[in-house]
């Protein structure tokens, strides 16, 4: 792909669908939030490839099983090529919060993956979430931490102790704005 390819690494839930406390357990509690699948349009059609990279402790939980997952992402994959987009790939880490495993965020693995998927160097690589632990996921890459106000957002915001340089958006919508600008 180069060292000129647009890279762009979205959390799922809470950036492209509303998320739950109680997880997201099935395809139809699956449900975008306005302009999201709109804004992965315009992010694809301006050339940016579209990563996904999402905990999804649920799995290690046993609330949902892998078969589940992957109907989820099928609904997600066809709402948003539906809108005129394109998620290029998917990274999925089932482990749980107390199994400090490499690939759940706040550690970089799945970050470090999807770098290595598509052969870009991830500095600077604007990295979209709500929580925490996706800023710092990005940042432990050195990738450009994006918060944006949906989901958990809000709350994230007014928790503080965000990496330096976190830009702050209300929603994808105006991500995709303003890279696309």
């Amino acid at each position: 792909m180069g060292s000129f390819t647009k890279l762009i690494i979205l959390d799922r839930d809470g950036v492209i669908n509303f998320d739950s406390d109680r997880y997201i357990k099935s395809p139809d509690e699956w449900l975008p939030i306005p302009g999201s699948l709109e804004a992965i349009a315009r992010l694809t059609q301006h050339g940016w490839h579209v990563a996904v990279a999402t905990n999804q402790a649920g799995i290690g939980r046993g609330l949902f099983d892998m078969a589940t997952l992957n109907a989820m992402h099928a609904k997600m994959h066809r709402s948003v090529a539906q809108a005129g987009g394109r998620i290029e790939a998917i990274f999925y880490c089932p482990d749980t919060a107390e199994s400090n495993s490499p690939c759940r965020k706040p550690n970089p693995g799945m970050n470090i993956a999807i770098g290595e998927r598509f052969n870009v160097p991830l500095e600077g690589v604007p990295s979209v979430g709500d929580s925490l632990r996706d800023m710092q996921a990005a940042h432990a890459v050195g990738a450009r931490p994006i918060l944006v106000l949906t989901g958990k957002g809000a709350k994230t915001r007014k928790e503080g102790g965000l990496p330096p340089g976190t830009d702050i958006f209300p929603d994808l919508a105006a991500v995709a704005e303003v890279l696309c600008d």
